[in-house]
């Protein structure tokens, strides 16, 4: 099996473990990871912080990037272009969100486009080592591979659920490790940045 397929079946066995979650308990979960993170990630007053807006059974996020905001973060969430392309606009209090693409909501094309110094990012899967299966399309990959080309480096936290956790990731060229991984059950790092 190569690394490609692999990927793929544990993507699969993955998303299928997080969408069996019972709706109420990814809600607790979700508090949970805002209480872990909440005042645990460490950043100056103005950080850019991209997160994202829960779409199928992914954690939802708000209440910890609410918290973010409060500790004076500019929060942004990320807008499908195409196929190939994603950029994170800014997220103000109170912007009416439209449809940004792959059942996906968003600000609209009026807003800022900002670049993250902190991301949250959605996965299927990750392990121990800070190896990450996203959803299969890179968005994610190479959006961070073009701040990377303007000289900037964000800051890579992992947003999943303890069953998304696999034993080992088939790492490829193109994988870019997370600097931490965020769970219901706590904040572990890969970096020594974050606190």
């Amino acid at each position: 099996m190569t690394a490609k397929e692999l990927k793929a079946q544990l993507r699969n066995e993955r998303l299928s473990a997080r969408d069996a979650i019972p709706a109420e308990k990814r809600a607790s979960k979700s508090l949970a990871m805002a209480e872990h993170a909440g005042e645990a990630v460490g950043f100056a007053l103005g950080t850019i912080v991209s997160g994202f807006l829960p779409i199928r059974s992914e954690a939802d996020l708000r209440p910890l990037m609410a918290r973010f905001a409060v500790r004076g973060a500019r929060l942004c969430v990320p807008a499908i272009l195409d196929r190939q392309t994603i950029v994170f606009r800014e997220l103000a209090e109170g912007a009416p969100l439209v449809d940004t693409g792959f059942g996906t909501v968003g600000p609209g094309a009026d807003a800022a486009i900002l670049d993250p110094e902190i991301m949250l990012v959605p996965l299927s899967a990750f392990d121990i080592s800070g190896h990450r299966i996203g959803y299969g399309a890179g968005h994610y990959d190479r959006a961070i591979c073009r701040l990377r080309q303007k000289g900037l480096h964000p800051k890579l936290i992992g947003i999943a659920f303890d069953c998304q956790e696999v034993a080992h990731v088939p790492a490829e060229p193109h994988d870019i490790s997370l600097d931490a991984i965020l769970t219901e059950s706590g904040l572990r790092f890969f970096a020594s940045w974050i606190g």
